[in-house]
């Protein structure tokens, strides 16, 4: 007959060896913590600073009177376009057509007195050379031809100048362009060359910004040109309208004013944009992007991966010898779009770790994989690196 109590104390002596060997072993260590890293290297990067600027019309034509006199008639529709060459006011035109005729008459009368003048000297001149008229009545008769002759001309002056008086009662549009509101109505009396304009006419496609940059970024400019390792960047300008949304169009740096406004100390850029849809209007304020400069073997690092110090200092965690984390100050002053533009501490082939900084610890080992890729598993489970499974 089994006893009972033999078969219990076997079953407590597996019990206990088994738990003394549980205790025996020791936990596994934590992996190493996972670092998503990218890797520096150098390339051309533009810098863009962004001004402040205003919106002034291509062409602007104050127009006005070269003659006096009643203004007969309107012959546009403010704020239409309107062509060079267009007339845009009648000036009555009778004392100027009568001065006109006037001067038409004198003309074909001056004319008439050369020919006879002409002739008679014609005449005379073999008539001399036989002394069959006087040597003094010939010079008589050429000099009156000559007289007539320049009688002629004087004449013809006035006439083209009564023909200029006469075409200038229509008042035209000197350039072509949007022509605003009328300054005088039908009646008025108007004087050539008075200083008041009658309207004004403003060409708005292109158009132009003035750009206000200080003259002292000016000059860092153009210290860093002559220091080397930056070239001039394209001239291609971006605007920001008063509403905040951006101007579809881009525009084209023309050139920068060589002197500074004593009262702003300010350097004027001047930027020209297409304006076919005339949503830009003299005077709008505008905020203008554009690059200057181009800095050459530039090294840019995410956002991500720098941190800053309670002193401001920028350092970066790098991967390091035996794939452990590296703390290394930067010089990191300008950002450009989501990155820092560093210029010192880093070079081409770091790795700097943008992924993975809250778990990592300066000189301890970490997993390093490129910023971006899946999640590795842990040592010792199917699929982690250098485990079988």
């Amino acid at each position: 007959m089994t006893n009972p109590l033999a078969g219990r104390g076997s079953w407590l002596v597996v019990a206990f060896i088994s738990l003394l060997l549980g205790c025996s072993k020791e936990k596994p260590k934590p992996p190493p913590p996972e670092a998503g890293y990218v890797v520096i290297k150098t390339e051309a990067v533009p810098l863009y600073v962004e001004l402040s600027g205003r919106t002034t019309a291509y062409e602007m034509s104050e127009v006005r009177p070269q003659v006096s006199g009643v203004v007969k008639a309107r012959l546009f529709t403010e704020g239409s376009l309107v062509r060079a060459g267009q007339t845009l006011y009648q000036i009555d035109p009778g004392l100027y057509r009568a001065a006109f005729n006037q001067a038409a008459a004198n003309l074909d009368n001056a004319r008439a007195q050369r020919e006879s003048a002409s002739a008679k000297a014609t005449r005379f001149k073999p008539l001399a050379q036989i002394e069959a008229v006087s040597q003094q009545d010939y010079t008589e008769a050429t000099a009156a031809a000559k007289q007539a002759q320049a009688a002629v001309a004087q004449t013809a002056a006035q006439f083209e100048a009564a023909r200029i008086n006469l075409r200038y009662t229509n008042v035209p549009a000197p350039i072509s362009g949007r022509i605003g509101r009328s300054l005088v109505t039908t009646g008025a009396l108007v004087t050539g060359g008075q200083a008041d304009p009658l309207t004004t006419i403003q060409r708005l496609d292109p158009i132009y910004v003035d750009i206000q940059q200080s003259s002292g970024e000016l000059l860092t400019l153009r210290r860093q040109l002559a220091q080397g390792g930056s070239v001039p960047s394209s001239a291609t300008v971006e605007l920001k309208l008063e509403d905040g949304s951006a101007y579809g169009a881009k525009g084209r740096l023309e050139f920068t004013e060589a002197m500074v406004d004593p009262r702003t100390g300010t350097v004027t850029l001047r930027a020209r944009f297409p304006n076919p849809q005339g949503l830009l209007l003299p005077g709008m304020y505008v905020r203008a992007t554009l690059s200057q400069i181009t800095r050459q073997n530039a090294i840019l690092v995410p956002q991500a991966g720098v941190s800053r110090s309670p002193t401001g200092q920028a350092t970066v965690m790098l991967v390091g010898a035996g794939d452990k984390a590296e703390v290394r100050t930067i010089t990191a002053d300008r950002a450009v779009g989501d990155k820092w533009l560093t210029t010192e501490g880093l070079k081409p082939g770091d790795k700097v770790i943008v992924e993975g900084l809250g778990k990592i610890k300066p000189g301890k080992p970490i997993r390093p994989v490129p910023a971006g890729s899946p999640p590795l598993p842990p040592p010792g489970k199917p699929g982690a690196p250098g485990k079988s499974g």
